[in-house]
Formats: structure tokens, C-alpha cells, sequence
């Protein structure tokens, strides 16, 4: 692949890489004064500060910077606006004043809810911590925007504090930012103190059974059952790399992987993707060489409001493996 020119300077791209920079190191902060414990997400716990203060920063940065553009995002406050919620948005509050000291509650709200729009032909998606067991255990998580256009994915932006150099995780390290334009290629710069960039690419890996395969920890979004099965019939032998996240796409994407799947869960047959949850970590993959399908080989549909409803579970690969995977799958899924 010919290194792309790549001008990170453009206004849609200088917003987002300062917006997941300044999200991602509020959520460390939040990780690192709040994690003390197992907690879930309906806890007071440092996801739901962290998921919440995140939000509201990158949805009041994008007010100001693109006024008219949507914002589609994860997040409410309807239970900030509680009187049980007290404690919960003073302390959201407080985190989102560290990087705009003027922030009021009320303000904070509005602007976590900036984020229930549907769309439109140019919006922004939005996952404020995209990987909430990893964030707690200390693993891989993220912070993942993307701007859609039209139904395509023109920006995918990923910051990743438990990557460096982009693809290596090493969650002691200054973290990433990982990048992708349309036509531009990949690219990742320092989470801390973001500077000169280096393009990613995928791997030249093309034979199944030296492939990576990148796996979650959790089992429960998924089929792992039907995936071991897949894993024989490929007769992979490379051990999977397993984290959280989508750190796994920029992993995949700077050649640490070469495959990832995310088969329908039994218990959820019914599922579909959120748009949050794949909309920056496709772009990653595909301007780094590699390709993103659902299960059945066809792409992304980011047209149909805030669920992939025209898709079936992912797979994305480093292209060079795509047609082989697909064609094991139709066997497995079937």
C-alpha cells in the first residue's frame, strides 16, 4: 500500500482528534480516582461518570465547532435529572468542569442529550467508553467517533488509552489516537501529546492457519461456541489475541490481528449492532487495507438510524483472509 497523503489539519478531522484526545483523558481520570471495585454500569460507578462526563464534553465541543451537525450517541440523562441523581450529576459536573470550567448542571444535561438525535445526512456517532468491563478491570476500552455522511463513514476517530504506537497494548503507556479519512488512509499519534503521525496497515498474513484471531474477553455479545468451531474448521493454529473494545480494530488494523468476528449471541438471535459500537472502528480497518462485512458478506448499512437493522453480526478481517472466512461462516451460521 502507497503511503496516502493525509492532512490532519482539515476542520472535521482537527475536531475529532481534539475531541477523543480531551474525552479519553477525562475517562482515565475518572478510571483512575473512581475504579476501586467490580461495579456495572448502574452503579455510581466510574462508567457511568466517566460515560456521561465524556458525552457531554465531545456534544458541547461539537455545538460549537459544527452547530448544525447531529449527534447520535449512547447516553441520556434521564436519571441525572432525578433527585436521586444529585450526587451522580455533581460529580459528572465536576469532571466536565476540568476542561470547560464554566459547565453547569443544566448545561450538562442538554448536552448528553444532544446525543438521542437519529441522524440524518450528516451527523456524528458518538461511543462515549466503548468497552465498560475493560475500563473497570483496567483492560482495553475506548473512545470512538465517527462522522457519517450520506450513509458512509467519512471520519473514524479511536482513543485508546491502553494502546501505544497505535496497535500495542500496553495499558501502563501514553496511550493512542488512532485515525482514519476517507481516501487518506490510518494513522495513529500519541494520546498524551499528540504530534507526528504514523500510517497503519494491515497484515500481509494469508494463510488461515497463522491467522490472529482478536477476541473479546466477554463472551456474552457473541457465539464463542460457534467461533472455536469456526477456528477448527480454518484450522487456525495462532493463539487469538483477546481484549476489549474497539481497541481490537486498531490492533487489526496496525497488524496485530488478522481476523475479528461477532457472531449473534444464542440468547439474542435478534441482535443488531449498534452504530456506535462499529462506525469508527470500520473506517479504521478499511483505509488501513483491511475489509468489514457483516457474517453474509455484506457492508456496513449506517442508513437505517441507530442500529445496523440491515446487517447480522461482523466480521472483519485483514482482506487478505475475508472470502475464506466468509465462506467457513456460511457453514457455521447456517
Amino acid at each position: 500500500m502507497d503511503k496516502l497523503e493525509f492532512n490532519p489539519k482539515t476542520k472535521e478531522l482537527d475536531f475529532a482528534i481534539r475531541a477523543v484526545q480531551r474525552a479519553a483523558l477525562l475517562i482515565r481520570q475518572v478510571q483512575e480516582e473512581m475504579v476501586s471495585g467490580p461495579m456495572t454500569k448502574k452503579d455510581l460507578s466510574p462508567v457511568t461518570v466517566g460515560d456521561l462526563a465524556s458525552q457531554a464534553l465531545v456534544s458541547n465541543m461539537l455545538a460549537d465547532t459544527f452547530p448544525s451537525d447531529n449527534l447520535v450517541a449512547e447516553e441520556d440523562s434521564e436519571d441525572l435529572r432525578k433527585p436521586e441523581g444529585k450526587e451522580s450529576l455533581e460529580r459528572v459536573t465536576g469532571y466536565v468542569r476540568r476542561f470547560l470550567p464554566q459547565a453547569e448542571e443544566r448545561e450538562v444535561c442538554e448536552w448528553i442529550d444532544r446525543g438521542q438525535s437519529e441522524g440524518g445526512d450528516r451527523f456524528w456517532v458518538l461511543d462515549p467508553i466503548d468497552g465498560t468491563k475493560g475500563y473497570l478491570r483496567g483492560g482495553q476500552y475506548a473512545v470512538a467517533l465517527a462522522l457519517i455522511v450520506e450513509g458512509e463513514v467519512q471520519v473514524g476517530v479511536l482513543g485508546c488509552p491502553g494502546l501505544v504506537d497505535g496497535f500495542k497494548p500496553d495499558v501502563n503507556g501514553s496511550g493512542s489516537i488512532v485515525v482514519a479519512a476517507r481516501g487518506q488512509g490510518t494513522w495513529t499519534t500519541s494520546l498524551k501529546d499528540p504530534g507526528e503521525f504514523q500510517q497503519l496497515r494491515v497484515s500481509s498474513v494469508s494463510r488461515t492457519e497463522d491467522a490472529r484471531l482478536l477476541r473479546s474477553l466477554e463472551d456474552s455479545h457473541t457465539d464463542p461456541t460457534a467461533i472455536q468451531t469456526l477456528a477448527d474448521s480454518l484450522h487456525i493454529q495462532a493463539e487469538p489475541v483477546r481484549m476489549d473494545s474497539q481497541a481490537k480494530y486498531a490492533v487489526l488494523a496496525g497488524g496485530g490481528g488478522e481476523a475479528m468476528l461477532r457472531l449473534l449471541s444464542p440468547a439474542k438471535p435478534d441482535y443488531r449492532e449498534k452504530i456506535w459500537d462499529q462506525a469508527a472502528g470500520s473506517i479504521v480497518i478499511e483505509e488501513a487495507g483491511g475489509c468489514v462485512t457483516d457474517l453474509f458478506g455484506k457492508g456496513l448499512d449506517f442508513k437505517q438510524g441507530r442500529l445496523l437493522l440491515e446487517n447480522s453480526g461482523i466480521l472483519a478481517t485483514n482482506n487478505l483472509l475475508h472470502n475464506r472466512f466468509l465462506e467457513a461462516l456460511q457453514k457455521v451460521v447456517n
